[in-house]
């Protein structure tokens, strides 16, 4: 069966990551599928910017984490097998020269960025990002 990540890597979004790292019902079965079905090509992936978004919500009470902050992204990662896409200076200017429209949110902005320039599938269930993607600015699959 061929799939889009044959040819693209998939990126999932910061609520995305959470929900999958904490085996959250709300990513539904076929959502799982679609991520395990990326993952013997090198996949899922995050911006290095989630990993700032989740200390950030750890750290307003957003969100709770099983254990301190830095342990608890160290083993989400290694659990997930998830690769982080470094945060560089292309991706940086990118994320506020984006086409269009876009809200003002720096972490979506630099994830919109990220999924941009290593040409990823974005999986989210932000309706901003999936109205953006309607547009043809990039490629995003809703979760």
């Amino acid at each position: 069966m061929q799939t889009i990540f044959e040819h693209r890597p998939l990126l999932l979004d910061t609520h995305i990551w959470i929900w999958l790292v904490k085996g959250d019902q709300t990513l539904a079965p076929e959502t799982r599928d679609i991520i395990r079905a990326a993952s013997p090509v090198g996949n899922p992936r995050i911006a290095a910017i989630t990993l700032w978004e989740v200390a950030l919500l750890a750290s307003r009470s957003r969100i709770e984490l099983s254990e301190p902050t830095l342990p608890w992204l160290e083993d989400a990662l290694a659990r997930s097998g998830t690769v982080v896409e470094p945060l560089t200076p292309r991706i940086a200017a990118e994320s506020y020269q984006l086409p269009s429209d876009f809200h003002r949110d720096p972490a979506d902005r630099m994830i919109v960025a990220t999924a941009r320039l290593i040409r990823a599938a974005l999986m989210t269930r932000d309706r901003a990002i999936l109205d953006y993607a309607a547009h043809g600015h990039l490629t995003a699959i809703a979760a």
